[in-house]
């Protein structure tokens, strides 16, 4: 049996998201190109999303109601499963995307429609949504991928006292024991980023 590690080196700090998260912010009011990047980032970072996933969500799989979620139906989650991310663990991370979807309804898009598209409304390949992403983190001086930031999510929220049941339904694991991988991989010292972590 292989066992799989995860690489403590991979995962983006709490100091590392704070600094992506400000500068994509300050420089999304001037740049609808630097938003997605901003919007992508929370899918991965903030909500453990995969590429195949940020990239094929519709408005309909954001859900802004009583109990705020993204539901990732299992046309493009891994392996056919379906599973609910739950967006109450992070203000921040909910306010920018109900922002989001709020502009993408104002821009004419309906609840088929993409969720994260490019200006003309076709779909982000995913080679592109890495990109972006990559472009997005590079204030941090390193090659940083979507997948460290959905390890990242997996790892803070560990850290901020979300249960590894919780964690693991989130990030959709068939094994609890793939979740509890990322128990100890944030440093106590490394602070709490919002209201997720």
């Amino acid at each position: 049996m292989t066992t799989w590690k995860v690489d403590r080196e991979r995962i983006l700090t709490a100091a590392e998201v704070r600094l992506v998260l400000d500068e994509l912010t300050r420089k999304a009011r001037r740049s609808a190109l630097t938003r997605r990047q901003l919007i992508l980032f929370r899918l991965a970072t903030c909500c453990g999303l995969r590429a195949s996933e940020l990239t094929g969500l519709t408005l309909d799989n954001v859900r802004l109601g009583a109990r705020p979620s993204i539901r990732v139906p299992k046309s493009i989650g891994k392996g056919g499963k379906a599973r609910t991310v739950p967006l109450h663990w992070d203000a921040a991370t909910l306010a920018d995307l109900k922002d989001w979807k709020a502009q993408r309804i104002a821009q004419g898009a309906t609840g088929s429609d993409l969720f994260v598209c490019t200006s003309t409304g076709k779909p982000i390949a995913r080679k592109d949504a890495r990109l972006a992403f990559q472009s997005a983190c590079k204030p941090l001086g390193r090659h940083v991928t979507i997948h460290d930031g959905r390890h990242s999510f997996v790892s803070h929220a560990l850290h901020a006292g979300r249960s590894i049941v919780e964690v693991r339904d989130a990030v959709g694991h068939s094994n609890i024991a793939t979740t509890s991988l990322y128990a100890h991989l944030v440093s106590d010292d490394d602070s709490v980023v919002g209201n997720l972590f």
